[in-house]
């Protein structure tokens, strides 16, 4: 009898202290929930990625304007859907600490980066740029050009590829679109 109760006292120990490293490894994991988020809206009839900021800022981000280049089943509005949702996954991921550019199976692409020098790769696409593109130039006329005169490009090491720091992007971006002449 006296072992029972010496074995269920161990079990309520054990219950108690792998809660309490639970909730101390929830407390320590970073949380990227009620922050940012990033969607998809029309102004003026053109599809824009905006990311509204927890300062209530509402700042957009890219203006899907391209139409010719593309499939017709990959329309801007469409666009826009799935590339705000890729920032919004890789901002809660936590990999959004850059945005790059790079190329993935031969395309130039624009990706989410957690180093100024990660690989772009499947999961941290945002979007592919037309063939051929300088994906540095197209980078520059597609995002908010004020966060970029902030000087926020924090790595040229090539004539493709340019890191751009997020959090210092977003918080130097406008928050006004008739500003942006994308």
């Amino acid at each position: 009898m006296k072992l029972k109760l010496f074995g269920h006292g161990l079990t309520g120990i054990a219950i108690a202290s792998l809660s309490a490293l639970t909730t101390i490894a929830t407390i320590n994991q970073p949380s990227y929930a009620g922050r940012t988020t990033f969607y998809c809206e029309k102004s003026k009839g053109v599809p824009i990625t905006f990311a509204s900021t927890q300062d209530g800022r509402k700042v957009p981000m890219i203006k899907w304007i391209s139409q010719d280049y593309f499939s017709r089943e990959w329309t801007g509005e469409r666009r826009c859907q799935e590339v705000s949702r890729r920032f919004q996954k890789s901002y809660d991921n936590g990999t959004l600490k850059y945005i790059r550019t790079g190329t993935l199976r031969g395309e130039p692409v624009v990706c989410a980066a957690t180093s100024q020098n990660a690989p772009c790769t499947d999961s941290t696409l945002l979007f592919t740029l037309k063939r051929g593109s300088n994906p540095k130039e197209t980078v520059r006329r597609l995002l908010n050009r004020r966060g970029l005169v902030a000087g926020n490009i924090v790595n040229e090491n090539s004539e493709s590829t340019l890191n751009i720091d997020f959090d210092a992007y977003l918080n130097n971006a406008t928050d006004e679109i008739n500003t942006e002449s994308n």
